[in-house]
């Protein structure tokens, strides 16, 4: 296992879905450029982040998983550029519709699928509205820079999913991001509790934690939300390799030694003294 150089991205989104594409295409060759060989995108990167309002009419913004152009686009751009590229997309299922998320290898073939598990519903963030909960579980893939486990925004906040990732074998652990202001609490900055929760799941795991996030402010009929950007790359400790700005378009890379980690990690203890015995509690609501 070679050191890898990851990138993290950050761009704002509109209702001029091929314009977002080919920003978000402009990113993954910058990365790529510099000598990227996973580019993470944010979440749900085609269009504005539909969820402040509850409007069925957002609804024929999903596709198929199968068949999908967005997902065979990125594909070609893996292929071309030798990239590995988690895609977020807005996937319709029959007739369900999931909070998605396409592992692109770098040889361009489709690793697998991952449903975002935990479905927020707040102002401004009103995704039970338009999301399932995820029925894939979490999930990790061997891909050709490492074994990668990707949760989606609001599976961030959790460290049992985090921990079942890195149990799973993760060695980097990747979350596409649409998060920023609360309409209802407009004093309120997430950001350095957003920052630590992620930061946290690193050290805790000795893993790699990369989050990208958009930028730029939507307005909707009933608020505005302003996404504050920050994405970021963490070490194994959670110390933090690079960290974008609140407000800029970005393109950020880190190089880590995964073998290294791997031996830090088992070299800690932290997943030699566990005792699942004792941890039935999480099974619980408490």
């Amino acid at each position: 296992m070679t050191p890898l150089t990851l990138a993290v991205t950050q761009m704002a989104c509109t209702w001029d879905l091929p314009a977002n594409l080919d920003t978000a295409e402009a990113l993954v060759r910058r990365a790529a450029a510099q000598g990227a060989g996973l580019v993470l995108l944010p979440e749900l990167f085609e269009t504005p982040y539909f969820c402040p309002e509850q409007k069925a009419q957002y609804f024929t913004l999903a596709r198929p998983f199968a068949g999908n152009p967005v997902i065979a686009r990125f594909q070609a751009i893996a292929r071309e550029l030798g990239v590995v590229l988690p895609v977020s997309f807005f996937e319709k299922a029959n007739q369900s519709f999931f909070n998605s998320v396409a592992v692109i290898d770098a040889d361009g073939a489709v690793r697998g699928l991952y449903r975002k598990s935990h479905i927020p519903d707040g102002p401004g963030y009103q995704e039970k509205f338009y999301f399932s909960p995820g029925d894939t579980g979490f999930r990790v893939w061997e891909t050709a820079v490492g074994t990668l486990g990707v949760g989606i925004c609001w599976d961030q906040w959790f460290p049992e999913a985090a921990r079942a990732m890195v149990l799973m074998g993760a060695d980097v652990l990747l979350y596409p991001t649409a998060i920023g202001s609360e309409p209802t609490a407009p004093d309120l900055d997430s950001r350095p509790h957003w920052c630590r929760t992620m930061q946290g799941h690193a050290a805790a795991n000795m893993a790699v934690v990369a989050a990208a996030n958009r930028i730029g402010t939507e307005q909707w009929d009933t608020c505005a939300l302003t996404f504050y950007g920050s994405s970021f790359i963490a070490d194994e400790t959670g110390g933090l390799l690079a960290e974008a700005g609140r407000s800029n378009p970005a393109v950020l890379t880190a190089t880590v030694d995964l073998a290294a980690i791997r031996d830090r990690r088992a070299g800690w203890g932290l997943f030699r003294d566990r005792r699942p015995s004792l941890y039935g509690p999480l099974m619980t609501y408490g």
